[in-house]
């Protein structure tokens, strides 16, 4: 029994390993010879959301400190010409994807090409993020779009009811606990709660018409919230070559004027035990209800209460 339990431990052990290692290859790394600069590659995986982010085996979040550090990292590399944002994320935060955004268009200030190579899917803010970058590339079944925002709400007050659950709240004023899921919400503070969506909707259009340079109008038409396939995408403006990870290399080599094989070097990779075990051992309320609710379903707090592309 002793020497079976050894067993079982020191293969689990191995398991380990090979997994760990299997992370821990880097595919791009300082790959071919620099002739004139590099290219730094980025990735933006899983839901953006503040703070550091998380990857483990079964969840991701792209943490906007860890991105806007890298970006840093690519804008005070003199050696790094260009950088291309490899985005395979389905939105997040508003907030935070607007910190991210803006600190590509300052990288892109200082003269430097930013390019998107869109994974699986870059939807809503992921959309977002790719439509501030000098060229977007998208392999044909690449889900994109979803240009639109959504404020989540449940009110669970019969269930409440049917649990002997009641509450009574001293607030200091009308709208202080707006979107309470012990209540139903007010005609005025549905019209609240709508203008906000609105306002940041219009955002989303504005970023969306300077990015891609078109008309706002058009935008609208767009952005009623539904998802495209990258070649549909295209034909509509919103992507503008179909194609890999590799195939943005070669393009983002050309915008940036590097002759020959470019520099690959990428930021940001992912510690493989971290993948395993988790990066953090503790978690903020947003990274909990993300991970028990999916980012769909609502949340029970109101000042929790996230915004979403």
């Amino acid at each position: 029994m002793y020497k079976r339990s050894v067993v079982l431990v020191i293969a689990f052990i191995v398991l380990l390993s090979l997994v760990a290692a299997a992370f821990a290859v880097p595919a791009l790394r300082h790959r071919g010879q620099s002739s004139g600069g590099k290219i730094a590659v980025i990735y933006v995986d899983g839901v953006i959301m503040g703070g550091r982010g998380e990857s483990t085996l079964l969840t991701q979040n792209g943490g906007t400190d860890n991105l806007i550090r890298q970006l840093h990292q690519a804008r005070d590399d003199k050696d790094v010409r260009a950088v291309i944002l490899r985005i395979n994320s389905p939105g997040g935060s508003v907030p935070a994807t607007q910190e991210v955004g803006e600190e590509i268009l300052k990288l892109r200030r200082t003269g430097k090409i930013v390019v998107t190579s869109m994974g699986d899917m870059a939807a809503s803010g992921g959309y977002w993020l790719a439509a501030v970058t000098d060229k977007i590339y998208a392999n044909p079944a690449t889900l994109t779009g979803s240009i639109g925002v959504y404020m989540p709400y449940a009110n669970w007050q019969e269930l409440y009811k049917k649990i002997g659950v009641y509450q009574e709240k001293i607030k200091s004023g009308p709208h202080k606990d707006i979107l309470s899921p012990e209540r139903p919400m007010t005609p005025e503070e549905r019209a609240i709660i709508q203008n906000m969506v609105n306002d940041m909707y219009e955002q989303f259009v504005k970023v969306v018409a300077e990015g891609r340079k078109m008309d706002p109008a058009k935008v609208r038409q767009l952005a009623d919230g539904r998802i495209y396939t990258g070649r549909q995408a295209k034909d509509l403006g919103l992507v503008d070559e179909l194609g890999n990870l590799y195939d943005a290399i070669a393009g983002t080599a050309q915008l940036a004027g590097i002759h020959g094989k470019p520099q690959i070097v990428e930021y940001g990779k992912t510690n493989p035990w971290s993948v395993l075990f988790g990066a953090n051992n503790q978690l903020n309320l947003e990274q909990l209800l993300q991970r028990q609710f999916q980012g769909d379903l609502p949340v029970t707090a109101p000042l929790a209460m996230p915004v979403r592309w």
